[in-house]
């Protein structure tokens, strides 16, 4: 009797497409979820006026006190000097805000590094079933959680003004490669400095130079990057790079582009 008067109901007072739940969360409201997930940002962005961003990548599994601590510590550190830096500068904008990917480890390390230095920090959380939880030291109203791998990935390329990567595992790899790509491609409208902190991890994991001598890469992509061991001379790259000209946009995520040479035949 009562599933009957339900749906009595809902024939006499339907809800709202954007209302109703079981259409959001149905394969066919994908679209409307994935779209949602590049609005709620910008939205924030826009309204924050934030308009590019220096974005921290690496393990989550690091932890303070652990074998790795140091570069927890120096993320930290960094991502206190960049907030400094950034706090100091004359914008209407907001500018050089550290990003993460918002979980625990180095992440969490670089979130909290830029509260100590009492300035706003991002983090673009993905719910996973082990390790990704929200950390403590985002700031309010810039927390996002996402769904698609795909949706974080465009939010932490799309205002990056700068990457700093450090030690990490898939994940992070994943991600570094993918914004090499888009820099060595000119996928993106600005060339995006990256800098690998802990030499000696780098140098071990990636034998980049391999890449160059079995003809997979050129010589000069290897500049698109460039190794770091101390925050102070990192701060100092980003700062020789970067400058402190303020920012009147978002920047785009690619130009459009037409193949000027013939199409090969097959």
């Amino acid at each position: 009797m009562e599933k009957r008067k339900d749906a009595k109901a809902e024939v006499l007072d339907p809800p709202l497409a954007y209302r109703d739940e079981r259409f959001l969360e149905s394969e066919e409201g994908r679209p409307v979820r994935i779209l949602a997930e590049y609005l709620q940002p910008l939205s924030a962005f826009q309204r924050e006026r934030i308009h590019d961003t220096i974005v921290f990548f690496g393990s989550a599994r690091v932890r303070e006190d652990g074998p790795l601590g140091r570069y927890y510590r120096d993320a930290r550190e960094l991502a206190r000097l960049i907030t400094v830096w950034s706090e100091g500068m004359k914008s209407p904008s907001r500018r050089y805000i550290v990003c993460t990917g918002g979980g625990p480890g180095i992440m969490e390390a670089a979130n909290r590094g830029a509260r100590d230095a009492g300035g706003r920090t991002i983090g673009l959380n993905i719910g996973l079933p082990h390790e990704q939880r929200p950390n403590a030291y985002i700031t309010p109203g810039l927390g996002f959680q996402f769904h698609y791998f795909f949706m974080r990935k465009l939010w932490l390329a799309h205002l990056a003004r700068a990457l700093v990567v450090f030690p990490g595992g898939f994940g992070t790899m994943d991600e570094l490669f993918e914004l090499l790509t888009l820099s060595q491609t000119h996928k993106l409208d600005r060339m995006i400095p990256v800098l690998l902190y802990g030499s000696e991890y780098w140098k071990k994991t990636v034998n980049f130079e391999s890449f160059v001598r079995h003809g997979m890469i050129e010589a000069g992509d290897l500049n698109l990057f460039r190794f770091v061991d101390d925050p102070k001379v990192a701060l100092e790259m980003l700062q020789k790079t970067l400058g402190s000209t303020p920012a009147t946009e978002a920047p785009a995520i690619a130009k459009s582009k037409t193949p000027e040479a013939p199409v090969p035949e097959p």
